[in-house]
């Protein structure tokens, strides 16, 4: 028995996850491969499956669960060729609206079922080949103490949030320390930056896995007060308004690090979920990373859910199933975002430098009744946009694209998220090229 990032593996558990699986295939994309330091052709794979664990249920229905690892992606500039970053969310959960069709039984009404609730939320570092995705480092989120962190929900009593139960259908306790960690980004002095959803917040993380900081809306700290790291509210308060679940999802670095950027999943629930469901209309931050403060705020129009194409095949899609899951910073005020429902994933470059900011005006008056995600057009200019990629016109790619490692001269490889393979889906890297001009 060996110990990997605080799991213990049989042998052959442990050769699955440091050797992985690898299927290498190649499908037709429309762009040619201009790269000169990452040159993996258009269209190669990489699958990925890390047994996590095998989990049985009161109904006796048994779940084999694989490691999630791609709810998030990342490249650093000065790491050898064909190295990045992953990172999963939570752990493996079961919405109990889901329970009898997935397990069998019913064993509990709202909230989640976390079958290993002892998951901690993990950064993940690969070497990326034409013949391998080669597993070389997983880094376990910890406290203060060193002692890894959960993703189980927290006890938040000025916001929403969401019972655990385990898989016998008892309630979990809330964890003040847990996180729902859907992005990262690495800095020079080798710290990393994360979003997650819970709070919303976003993490200043040690290279070994520590938790620096956590960033909260402010007033949100007085219900996190038992966390076991530091806990700052100096976030806008109106984030707490976020879509339970779809919180701040995205988070990117301009080249020089002077600036953060981070991005919500999905518009606000202000003043409800109602507003939520109808509106287009997602906030978009901008933070000075050496004071930690927020400078700018800013408007992402998402777009018609009839766009996305491969995923209206079956039924008519609403505009609250279009999310952004992804972020890449390109410049000072000049990102990449992916913007998806499922099987449709479409890329834009965006361009903050000629949109107007809303931060500290009435909109981000968390008491105000009239709401900006409640308008059907606004005089705000948002941020601009070109499409650059659509999955729409591409072939074999995966479901639930969540993470863009972009590499050099276009080049970037994709990864999805699995959802630990719940329903028996497998991670892939795909590499792509990206035409960004």
């Amino acid at each position: 028995m060996l110990n990997i990032g605080g799991y213990y593996m049989k042998s052959k558990t442990l050769l699955h996850a440091l050797l992985i699986l690898t299927l290498s295939t190649t499908f037709a994309c429309s762009k040619k491969d201009n790269q000169t330091e990452f040159s993996l052709p258009d269209g190669t794979q990489q699958q990925v499956d890390i047994h996590l664990a095998d989990s049985t249920f009161s109904s006796g229905k048994k779940l084999s669960l694989s490691t999630g690892i791609g709810s998030g992606a990342y490249r650093f500039h000065a790491d050898p060729s064909g190295v990045i970053y992953t990172i999963s969310d939570r752990g493996p959960n079961i919405k109990c609206s889901d329970d009898k069709k997935l397990i069998g039984a019913d064993i509990c009404k709202k909230g989640k079922i976390f079958p290993v609730p002892e998951f901690a939320p993990t950064i993940y570092k690969y070497k990326i080949t034409k013949e391998s995705a080669e597993l070389l480092e997983m880094i376990t989120l910890k406290d203060s103490s060193g002692k890894d962190i959960t993703g189980l929900p927290n006890p938040f009593l000025k916001t929403n949030t969401e019972q655990a139960f385990d898989v016998n259908g008892n309630p979990i306790e809330f964890d003040p320390s847990g996180v729902d960690t859907e992005s990262l980004i690495k800095l020079s002095d080798g710290t990393y930056w994360l979003s997650e959803e819970y709070g919303p917040s976003i993490m200043h993380v040690a290279a070994d896995g520590k938790v620096i900081k956590r960033l909260v809306p402010a007033g949100l700290e007085e219900d996190l007060k038992g966390a076991k790291y530091p806990v700052v509210g100096t976030l806008p308060e109106i984030l707490m308004k976020r879509k339970l679940n779809r919180g701040i999802e995205s988070i990117s670095v301009d080249p020089s690090e002077n600036n953060l950027y981070f991005i919500l999943q999905s518009p606000l629930a202000n003043p409800d979920s109602k507003a939520y469901k109808k509106s287009a209309y997602v906030r978009i931050f901008k933070m000075d990373l050496a004071s930690e403060k927020i400078t700018n705020e800013y408007i992402y129009q998402m777009e018609d859910p009839a766009t996305f194409i491969k995923d209206n095949l079956k039924k008519n899609r609403k505009q609250n199933d279009v999310k952004i899951s992804e972020m890449v910073g390109l410049a000072e005020d000049k990102l990449l975002v992916l913007e998806r429902i499922s099987a449709s994933t479409k890329l834009f470059v965006i361009d903050l430098s000629n949109a107007d900011s809303i931060l500290n005006t009435v909109w981000d008056d968390i008491k105000k009744k009239e709401t900006f995600e409640q308008l059907t057009h606004t005089d705000f200019k948002p941020v601009s946009k070109k499409l650059v990629f659509d999955t729409d016109n591409e072939e074999n790619l995966p479901n639930k694209i969540e993470g863009i490692a972009l590499m050099k001269n276009g080049k970037a490889v994709l990864v999805n998220d699995n959802d630990f393979g719940i329903a028996g889906d497998k991670t892939t890297f795909t590499t792509v090229s990206i035409p960004l001009q």
